[in-house]
Protein backbone atom coordinates (compact mmCIF):
# COMPACT_ATOMS: atom_id res chain seq x y z
CA UNK A 1 0.00 0.00 0.00
CA UNK A 2 1.44 3.38 -1.00
CA UNK A 3 1.09 6.32 1.36
CA UNK A 4 1.39 9.82 -0.06
CA UNK A 5 2.18 11.20 3.38
CA UNK A 6 3.61 9.58 6.49
CA UNK A 7 3.32 11.50 9.74
CA UNK A 8 5.47 10.52 12.68
CA UNK A 9 5.79 12.11 16.07
CA UNK A 10 9.28 11.22 17.28
CA UNK A 11 9.23 13.10 20.57
CA UNK A 12 6.52 13.59 23.14
CA UNK A 13 6.71 15.92 26.14
CA UNK A 14 4.13 15.00 28.79
CA UNK A 15 3.45 16.49 32.21
CA UNK A 16 4.18 14.28 35.20
CA UNK A 17 1.24 11.96 35.89
CA UNK A 18 -0.29 13.18 32.64
CA UNK A 19 -1.10 16.62 34.02
CA UNK A 20 -0.45 19.94 32.28
CA UNK A 21 -2.65 23.02 32.30
CA UNK A 22 -3.56 24.52 28.94
CA UNK A 23 -1.48 27.70 29.63
CA UNK A 24 1.50 25.50 30.57
CA UNK A 25 1.14 23.56 27.32
CA UNK A 26 1.21 26.87 25.45
CA UNK A 27 4.33 27.91 27.37
CA UNK A 28 6.16 24.65 26.60
CA UNK A 29 5.23 24.74 22.90
CA UNK A 30 6.83 28.17 22.54
CA UNK A 31 9.84 27.39 24.72
CA UNK A 32 10.89 24.27 22.78
CA UNK A 33 9.67 25.62 19.40
CA UNK A 34 7.37 22.64 18.91
CA UNK A 35 5.09 22.25 15.92
CA UNK A 36 2.14 22.21 18.29
CA UNK A 37 0.55 20.48 21.23
CA UNK A 38 -2.36 18.11 21.78
CA UNK A 39 -4.50 18.75 24.85
CA UNK A 40 -6.83 16.04 26.17
CA UNK A 41 -9.35 17.97 28.18
CA UNK A 42 -12.78 17.99 29.76
CA UNK A 43 -13.06 21.72 29.13
CA UNK A 44 -15.80 22.94 26.76
CA UNK A 45 -14.84 20.43 24.03
CA UNK A 46 -17.48 17.76 24.68
CA UNK A 47 -16.69 14.31 23.36
CA UNK A 48 -16.88 10.71 24.47
CA UNK A 49 -19.94 8.86 25.78
CA UNK A 50 -20.64 11.30 28.59
CA UNK A 51 -19.57 14.47 26.83
CA UNK A 52 -16.78 14.98 29.37
CA UNK A 53 -13.78 14.45 27.12
CA UNK A 54 -12.41 16.38 24.18
CA UNK A 55 -9.27 17.18 22.23
CA UNK A 56 -7.79 20.61 21.56
CA UNK A 57 -4.80 21.41 19.35
CA UNK A 58 -2.52 24.37 19.95
CA UNK A 59 -0.32 25.54 17.09
CA UNK A 60 3.33 26.63 17.09
CA UNK A 61 2.62 30.07 18.60
CA UNK A 62 1.08 28.35 21.63
CA UNK A 63 -2.44 29.50 20.83
CA UNK A 64 -5.51 27.50 19.85
CA UNK A 65 -5.62 26.24 16.27
CA UNK A 66 -7.52 28.67 14.03
CA UNK A 67 -10.45 27.37 12.00
CA UNK A 68 -8.36 27.02 8.86
CA UNK A 69 -5.97 24.63 10.64
CA UNK A 70 -8.78 22.62 12.25
CA UNK A 71 -10.53 22.32 8.89
CA UNK A 72 -7.31 21.17 7.23
CA UNK A 73 -6.75 18.52 9.91
CA UNK A 74 -10.29 17.29 9.37
CA UNK A 75 -9.84 17.07 5.60
CA UNK A 76 -6.59 15.13 5.99
CA UNK A 77 -8.23 12.80 8.50
CA UNK A 78 -10.62 11.64 5.78
CA UNK A 79 -7.74 10.47 3.58
CA UNK A 80 -5.85 8.33 6.14
CA UNK A 81 -5.30 4.83 4.76
CA UNK A 82 -3.18 3.29 7.49
CA UNK A 83 -1.93 3.96 10.98
CA UNK A 84 0.35 2.07 13.33
CA UNK A 85 -0.21 1.49 17.04
CA UNK A 86 2.00 0.01 19.72
CA UNK A 87 -0.33 -1.54 22.33
CA UNK A 88 2.51 -3.04 24.35
CA UNK A 89 4.32 0.26 24.94
CA UNK A 90 4.45 1.07 28.65
CA UNK A 91 5.42 4.55 29.83
CA UNK A 92 5.88 5.51 33.47
CA UNK A 93 4.20 8.92 33.61
CA UNK A 94 5.28 9.41 37.22
CA UNK A 95 9.03 9.28 36.51
CA UNK A 96 10.63 12.56 35.45
CA UNK A 97 13.16 12.39 32.65
CA UNK A 98 13.56 10.91 29.17
CA UNK A 99 12.52 7.43 28.14
CA UNK A 100 13.69 6.01 24.78
CA UNK A 101 11.86 3.34 22.82
CA UNK A 102 12.84 1.35 19.73
CA UNK A 103 9.62 0.49 17.97
CA UNK A 104 10.93 -2.57 16.11
CA UNK A 105 12.73 -0.41 13.57
CA UNK A 106 9.45 0.58 11.96
CA UNK A 107 10.19 4.16 12.88
CA UNK A 108 13.20 5.99 14.18
CA UNK A 109 13.68 5.90 17.99
CA UNK A 110 10.72 7.30 19.88
CA UNK A 111 11.44 9.56 22.83
CA UNK A 112 9.10 10.44 25.67
CA UNK A 113 10.08 13.17 28.11
CA UNK A 114 8.18 13.49 31.38
CA UNK A 115 8.47 17.02 32.79
CA UNK A 116 7.43 18.72 36.00
CA UNK A 117 4.04 20.24 35.12
CA UNK A 118 4.69 23.45 37.03
CA UNK A 119 8.41 24.27 36.61
CA UNK A 120 8.49 25.84 33.14
CA UNK A 121 5.27 27.75 33.67
CA UNK A 122 6.38 29.03 37.08
CA UNK A 123 9.58 30.37 35.54
CA UNK A 124 7.49 32.24 32.98
CA UNK A 125 5.25 33.71 35.68
CA UNK A 126 8.31 35.04 37.50
CA UNK A 127 9.15 37.14 34.42
CA UNK A 128 5.63 38.55 34.17
CA UNK A 129 4.55 39.42 37.71
CA UNK A 130 6.17 41.09 40.71
CA UNK A 131 6.45 38.06 42.99
CA UNK A 132 7.96 40.10 45.83
CA UNK A 133 5.00 42.48 45.86
CA UNK A 134 2.49 39.63 45.78
CA UNK A 135 4.31 37.74 48.52
CA UNK A 136 4.35 40.85 50.69
CA UNK A 137 0.59 41.20 50.17
CA UNK A 138 -0.03 37.59 51.21
CA UNK A 139 2.38 37.42 54.15
CA UNK A 140 2.90 40.97 55.39
CA UNK A 141 1.37 42.76 58.40
CA UNK A 142 -1.88 43.53 56.54
CA UNK A 143 -2.04 39.99 55.19
CA UNK A 144 -4.63 39.43 52.48
CA UNK A 145 -6.39 36.13 53.14
CA UNK A 146 -7.22 34.26 49.96
CA UNK A 147 -9.22 31.16 49.06
CA UNK A 148 -8.42 29.31 45.83
CA UNK A 149 -10.50 26.38 44.53
CA UNK A 150 -8.83 24.14 41.93
CA UNK A 151 -12.09 22.16 41.59
CA UNK A 152 -10.13 18.88 41.41
CA UNK A 153 -8.86 19.78 37.93
CA UNK A 154 -5.29 20.10 36.68
CA UNK A 155 -4.68 23.41 38.47
CA UNK A 156 -4.18 21.79 41.87
CA UNK A 157 -0.39 21.39 41.57
CA UNK A 158 -0.05 24.95 40.23
CA UNK A 159 -2.11 26.49 43.02
CA UNK A 160 -0.13 24.66 45.69
CA UNK A 161 3.28 25.37 44.18
CA UNK A 162 2.80 28.97 43.05
CA UNK A 163 0.52 30.49 45.66
CA UNK A 164 1.43 28.43 48.72
CA UNK A 165 5.05 27.29 48.27
CA UNK A 166 6.35 30.22 46.21
CA UNK A 167 4.26 33.17 47.39
CA UNK A 168 3.68 32.14 50.99
CA UNK A 169 -0.10 31.79 51.21
CA UNK A 170 -1.11 29.40 54.02
CA UNK A 171 -1.70 25.81 52.92
CA UNK A 172 -5.37 26.01 53.86
CA UNK A 173 -5.81 28.82 51.32
CA UNK A 174 -6.05 26.17 48.60
CA UNK A 175 -8.86 23.63 48.37
CA UNK A 176 -9.77 20.74 46.07
CA UNK A 177 -6.21 20.57 44.78
CA UNK A 178 -5.99 16.84 44.07
CA UNK A 179 -6.79 16.24 40.38
CA UNK A 180 -9.48 13.58 40.09
CA UNK A 181 -10.84 11.81 37.04
CA UNK A 182 -14.42 12.63 38.02
CA UNK A 183 -13.56 16.03 39.54
CA UNK A 184 -14.92 14.84 42.86
CA UNK A 185 -18.36 14.34 41.36
CA UNK A 186 -18.69 18.05 40.58
CA UNK A 187 -18.77 19.92 37.30
CA UNK A 188 -15.41 21.76 36.99
CA UNK A 189 -16.84 25.00 35.67
CA UNK A 190 -15.77 28.10 37.63
CA UNK A 191 -19.05 29.98 37.98
CA UNK A 192 -21.56 30.83 40.67
CA UNK A 193 -23.62 27.74 39.87
CA UNK A 194 -20.90 25.12 40.27
CA UNK A 195 -18.20 26.71 42.46
CA UNK A 196 -20.55 26.80 45.45
CA UNK A 197 -17.93 25.63 47.97
CA UNK A 198 -15.83 28.70 47.20
CA UNK A 199 -18.85 31.00 47.11
CA UNK A 200 -20.05 29.93 50.57
CA UNK A 201 -16.54 30.33 52.02
CA UNK A 202 -16.27 33.84 50.57
CA UNK A 203 -19.68 34.92 51.83
CA UNK A 204 -18.43 34.63 55.41
CA UNK A 205 -16.18 37.66 54.92
CA UNK A 206 -13.02 35.97 56.22
CA UNK A 207 -11.26 36.05 52.85
CA UNK A 208 -10.52 39.13 50.79
CA UNK A 209 -9.90 37.39 47.47
CA UNK A 210 -11.17 34.15 45.99
CA UNK A 211 -10.74 32.34 42.70
CA UNK A 212 -11.79 29.06 41.08
CA UNK A 213 -10.33 27.37 38.00
CA UNK A 214 -11.84 25.15 35.34
CA UNK A 215 -10.70 21.61 34.49
CA UNK A 216 -7.73 22.53 32.28
CA UNK A 217 -6.79 25.88 33.80
CA UNK A 218 -7.54 28.39 31.06
CA UNK A 219 -10.67 29.91 32.63
CA UNK A 220 -11.31 31.26 36.11
CA UNK A 221 -13.78 33.07 38.32
CA UNK A 222 -12.80 35.80 40.76
CA UNK A 223 -14.72 36.68 43.91
CA UNK A 224 -14.16 39.60 46.24
CA UNK A 225 -14.88 39.81 49.95
CA UNK A 226 -18.34 38.65 51.03
CA UNK A 227 -18.71 36.76 47.76
CA UNK A 228 -18.73 39.83 45.48
CA UNK A 229 -18.58 38.56 41.87
CA UNK A 230 -15.89 40.17 39.71
CA UNK A 231 -16.82 39.84 36.06
CA UNK A 232 -14.09 38.94 33.52
CA UNK A 233 -14.70 42.31 31.87
CA UNK A 234 -13.93 44.13 35.10
CA UNK A 235 -10.82 42.06 35.89
CA UNK A 236 -9.48 42.83 32.40
CA UNK A 237 -10.23 46.52 32.87
CA UNK A 238 -8.43 46.52 36.24
CA UNK A 239 -5.34 45.01 34.61
CA UNK A 240 -5.51 47.59 31.81
CA UNK A 241 -5.69 50.42 34.33
CA UNK A 242 -2.68 49.14 36.29
CA UNK A 243 -0.25 47.98 33.62
CA UNK A 244 2.62 49.84 35.27
CA UNK A 245 2.39 47.45 38.25
CA UNK A 246 3.09 44.40 36.10
CA UNK A 247 6.80 44.03 35.20
CA UNK A 248 6.17 42.33 31.86
CA UNK A 249 3.99 45.15 30.53
CA UNK A 250 6.19 47.78 32.11
CA UNK A 251 9.08 46.43 30.04
CA UNK A 252 7.33 45.29 26.87
CA UNK A 253 4.43 47.71 26.65
CA UNK A 254 1.03 46.62 25.38
CA UNK A 255 -0.30 46.58 21.83
CA UNK A 256 -3.95 46.02 22.53
CA UNK A 257 -6.58 44.17 24.52
CA UNK A 258 -8.64 41.16 23.46
CA UNK A 259 -12.36 41.85 23.38
CA UNK A 260 -14.85 39.00 23.16
CA UNK A 261 -18.52 39.15 22.25
CA UNK A 262 -19.86 39.56 25.81
CA UNK A 263 -17.20 42.07 26.91
CA UNK A 264 -18.62 45.17 28.60
CA UNK A 265 -17.53 48.77 28.12
CA UNK A 266 -15.47 48.65 31.34
CA UNK A 267 -12.32 48.29 29.22
CA UNK A 268 -13.07 51.52 27.32
CA UNK A 269 -13.64 53.41 30.55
Amino acid sequence: MRLDLVFQIGRLIIGQNGILSTPAVSCIIRKIKAAGGIILTASHCPGGPGGEFGVKFNVANGGPAPDVVSDKIYQISKTIEEYAICPDLRIDLSRLGRQEFDLENKFKPFRVEIVDPVDIYLNLLRTIFDFNAIKSLLTGPSQLKIRIDAMHGVMGPYVRRVLCDELGAPANSAINCVPLEDFGGQHPDPNLTYATTLLEAMKGGEYGFGAAFDADGDRYMILGQNGFFVSPSDSLAIIAANLSCIPYFRQMGVRGFGRSMPTSTALDR
